[in-house]
């Protein structure tokens, strides 16, 4: 298995399981042209799509379904469409758009899903410096199969995923998934966060800064981000695993864990929630 690693923007296209070592997400983030079609065939796999940027129009099963109503993911919430396995796609958009596809191989065929932002909404999570906004639009309790998708906003300064956490052994109150974090900035151009993952166990630790358009993969290890001040930070994660019951269990690393505790004492960033369900 690869090690955990960050991918700059530019240098990946489709993240396979191939490339990351693992074996079941895969993973990208499509940009339409000009009256540019996409068709994707019925296979075993299961996909998400999540609009990033301009309006798409999905269609799957003989019904169109409308992504949309965002130019940047720090202006409201975005719309998933989940599709089960056995279903081709057939995709347009308008110039420019983006849209995430996440893919992961389905046993079970569900029916096709679009969690629009007023069904899912958002939540404010942590205390402090460690407030996040986080919509979870294909929570464990979805009716899917193995993906699992979640957007998450950070204000800047402020740590996310925190306590560092990981997910690699399917034991009691921890499951083995594989991860992606797809990273956006509100200043593209100047942005950045940081990354660390590490593993104590594996004698491994990644420290490094991100920025717009970059992706992690994390198959192993505990793992946090943190803002850089002034620098308003997104990420989409799309988790997938072997466990036979959809979960998001994670272990917390024993030596900051004891940090949630005090957070009743710190309260909530005013700042969160700063991105609106809707434009």
């Amino acid at each position: 298995m690869v090690d955990p690693q960050v991918l700059k923007h530019g240098e990946w296209d489709v993240i396979t399981p191939e490339i990351a070592g693992w074996e079941f997400v895969t993973f990208q983030v499509k940009t339409f042209g000009d009256g540019e079609t996409v068709e994707l065939p019925a296979d075993g796999n299961e996909r998400a799509f999540v609009n990033l940027h301009g309006d798409l129009v999905v269609t799957a099963d003989g019904t169109e379904y409308r992504l949309g109503g965002r130019d940047t993911v720090f202006e409201g919430l975005g719309h998933t469409l989940s599709v089960p396995r056995d279903t081709a796609v057939t995709i347009t958009a308008t110039p420019g758009a983006e849209l995430a596809i996440a893919s992961a191989p389905a046993t079970e065929r569900h029916e096709v899903v679009l969690v629009t932002p007023d069904q899912v909404g958002s939540a404010t999570r942590g205390a402090g410096n460690a407030t996040r906004q986080v919509s979870t639009p294909m929570s464990p309790d979805f009716p899917a199969d193995r993906l699992h998708i979640v957007e998450v906003w950070t204000p800047g300064g402020n740590w996310s995923s925190f306590p560092p956490h990981k997910h690699e052994h399917d034991v009691d109150g921890e499951a083995q998934l594989e991860e992606v974090y797809y990273y956006r900035l509100r200043d593209p151009e100047n942005g950045w966060a940081l990354q660390r993952v590490y593993s104590p166990e594996r004698d491994f630790d990644l420290d490094v800064p991100v920025r717009d358009g970059d992706i992690c993969l994390i198959p192993w290890g505990y793992h946090t981000t943190v803002a850089a001040h002034d620098q308003d930070l997104y990420y989409l994660n799309v988790l997938a695993g072997p466990a036979p019951k959809r979960t998001l269990q994670a272990a917390e690393d024993p030596a900051l864990a004891p940090a949630r505790a005090k957070w009743d004492d710190l309260g909530t960033d005013p700042r969160v929630p700063f991105v609106p369900v809707r434009p």
